[in-house]
Parts: C-alpha cells; structure tokens; sequence
C-alpha cells in the first residue's frame, strides 16, 4: 500500500491536482487500484455545481489515468519518465459522484511498448461501476 507522499515519488502530480490518496495494490506494469476520497472541500465543487456539487467525468478519468500511471512508472526502466495521455477509448459513464463517496479506482495495463502504453481502467463507488474506458498513454523524458 502506498500513500500520497509515496505515490508523489512516483509520479508528478501535487495537490490539488493529485487525485489518488492511497495505492492499495501495486504490480509493476500490470495493474494497480487506488483510492480517492471525494470531499466537499475539493477545488472543483465551488463552480461544479454550486448548488448540485457532482465530481467531473473527466477528473474521474483523469484520477484513473493517475492509478495507471502509477503502475507504469513504478517498472524498473520507466522511473523518472512522464506518462501523458495519447488517447481515451470508450469511455462510459455510468454513474455520478459525490462529495462523501469514495472512488475505488482499479488499472490493468494491456500492452506496453518502448513509448506508448494502453490500460482498462474501472472507477467504482461501493459496487457500482461509475466509469469505465480504455487509456492511452505516451511515455516521455521527464
């Protein structure tokens, strides 16, 4: 299990743009699952929506692409490199989300080549699936 503190050695983003609060599994370049707890004092919920505050899709996806990233750079030879996104395949949403509700956050890397990686992400809240979708990425110098 990793923490914020140690997911931030492993990838780039800070607050309040890290959206993933704990790593509960971790396999190098095969999948992990992370956690993110939504709360009211998130950034995002004073203009989305004032008066219906619901998490962005896109900061969902986003959220998962931060788990896969988290698995792809944690492989020997890309530490210290950037993933960026190169591609989001469809992508469904199935559910919104609140402040109060956690976001179980679950990646499965498909296929890695020198410079670009492809990954399944699921978004659950409880045992609803909230997001699904296939994410693309590009791997650069840091």
């Amino acid at each position: 299990m990793l923490n914020s503190v140690e997911i931030q050695k492993i990838i780039p983003h800070r607050p309040p743009f890290l959206l993933v609060d704990q790593i509960l599994k971790l396999e190098p370049g095969v999948k992990a699952v992370g956690l993110k707890n939504v709360s009211i004092n998130e950034p995002f919920f004073v203009g989305h929506f004032p008066d219906y505050p619901v998490m962005p899709g896109v900061l969902i996806v986003e959220a998962m692409a931060q788990v896969g990233t988290v698995a792809l750079l944690s492989m020997e030879d890309k530490k210290g490199k950037l993933a960026l996104f190169a591609g989001i395949n469809g992508v469904r949403f199935k559910r919104q989300v609140f402040p109060g509700d956690q976001l179980r956050i679950e990646v499965e890397l498909k296929k890695i080549r020198a410079s670009i990686g492809k990954g399944e992400g699921r978004a659950y809240v409880g045992d609803n699936l909230v997001v699904s979708g296939e994410l693309i990425f590009a791997i650069a110098q840091a």
